[in-house]
């Protein structure tokens, strides 16, 4: 009777991204106890693609809580394998998983080199189960997508054994709606016929295939941040796969972790002035029980009069606060007075409108990358848009929050900032 094996896959940890300190300790414990549950089950080996903190050199308080219980991990006889996610890349190749990876706490299988203008990919076998793991990091803004270009998939493919193909990268074939703009690769650039394809980058899980292709899972963000807050307070499972095999794949496992209770409130203003607004939303949230939650707000439609500063969002999070809410999530992206939705044009969704914007007045503006006026500029500039949507966070200083955009918009333009002088 031949063995059954099992592995853990893991991706979009993203440890660090909160400054909450609520909600930056829910990742951790989320984290913890992802692994208890791994050494519960016996897995042979963990496989994390991509994103296990939120930027390659995190605070080194959150680094230390993750190392110590992956440490305990490794002492059990399970490797950690993976690769970088798009927030782990740094340009000079050198992140905080390089360093974990020297300390012998995990090891990274995106492990290659270009010969005659082809990416030869090496493979790392699992001492234990003989199971072949290989995979491509990330790059910012989907630069990876290069390397699947010139990637050697026949040498790949003639590999014997059970193999694992680790990514993080979205797919054209299963791209969700709500990033329907960000740039993906094909699934025709990843080696054929693969015993399972082991995804990451995309927060929303997901199990599919393509002749080919016949495994190919993505299990979401584990925590999440931002937009994740807000699908997982209306119903979507955080978690991650057990993925149990022999000489071929036997079964997967969407395994939930649920940590904490959170709660979604909806409200649409159309309609009603700013006053009217605030005196509903006050009267409405004082119904809702939110101690020991993750609350998360969301407020869309149109004001018929009044501006949008002139609802009290500032007060309205803090009475959640005072009633126990461990964390207040405010998106308020859809809000808008009657000035802002005059320039816009009927039939469009917000992303169209804003991108027609940036292509119509893109070339008045004088900039230095050449870059902002191609279908990449676009969706960069989408994306910096995105950032300032963000708004302020709980407990974050104006300071801090200024900061945190320029960072941010370093990030997404791939850029490194000049001081004068």
């Amino acid at each position: 009777m031949i063995a059954v094996n099992t592995f853990a896959h893991i991706a979009d940890v993203h440890l660090g991204e909160n400054h909450d300190p609520a909600i930056k300790e829910l990742e951790i414990e989320t984290f913890s106890k992802t692994l208890d549950i791994c050494i519960e089950r016996k897995v042979d080996f963990i496989l994390i693609c991509g994103d296990l903190f939120h930027v390659p050199i995190p605070d080194l308080g959150v680094v230390k809580e993750a190392v110590t219980k992956m440490q305990k991990v490794k002492e059990l006889g399970i490797p950690i394998y993976a690769i970088y996610g798009s927030h782990d890349y740094t340009p000079t190749g050198t992140s905080i998983i390089d360093l974990i990876e020297s300390a012998g706490v995990l090891v990274k299988i995106a492990r290659g080199r270009v010969d005659d203008g082809k990416l030869k990919l090496d493979f790392v076998q699992d001492e234990k189960t003989r199971a072949k793991l290989v995979g491509i990091s990330a790059r910012k803004m989907g630069l990876e997508s290069k390397y699947y270009e010139i990637l050697d998939r026949e040498s790949l493919e003639q590999e014997r054994g059970f193999k694992i193909f680790a990514f993080h990268s979205g797919l054209d074939e299963f791209k969700p709606h709500h990033l329907r703009m960000m740039e993906t690769t094909p699934i025709s650039l990843f080696p054929k016929d693969f015993d399972y394809y082991a995804g990451g980058h995309i927060h929303k899980r997901s199990e599919n295939s393509l002749p080919g292709y016949e495994k190919v899972v993505f299990p979401g963000a584990l925590t999440g941040y931002g937009r994740d807050l807000e699908s997982t307070s209306q119903g979507e499972k955080r978690g991650f796969y057990i993925v149990n095999f022999t000489d071929k794949l036997e079964s997967v496992e969407f395994v939930e972790i649920k940590p904490v209770e959170s709660i979604y409130y909806e409200y649409d203003p159309t309609g009603k002035s700013s006053v009217q607004v605030q005196t509903e939303l006050k009267d409405n949230l004082a119904q809702l029980d939110v101690a020991g939650k993750i609350t998360v707000l969301k407020v869309s439609g149109e004001l018929s009069g009044g501006k949008i500063s002139d609802i009290g969002f500032p007060m309205l999070v803090e009475e959640l606060r005072q009633r126990g809410a461990i964390h207040i999530h405010l998106n308020k992206n859809g809000l808008k007075s009657k000035e802002y939705t005059a320039i816009a044009t009927a039939g469009e969704e917000s992303t169209a409108i804003e991108s027609r914007i940036f292509k119509e007045n893109i070339g008045e503006v004088k900039v230095s990358v050449e870059a902002l006026q191609s279908e990449s500029g676009l969706r960069i500039s989408n994306e910096l848009l995105g950032i300032l949507r963000e708004g302020v966070k709980t407990n974050e200083s104006k300071g801090s929050y200024e900061t945190r955009l320029v960072e941010h918009a370093f990030e997404v333009l791939g850029a490194k900032k000049v001081i004068d002088g």
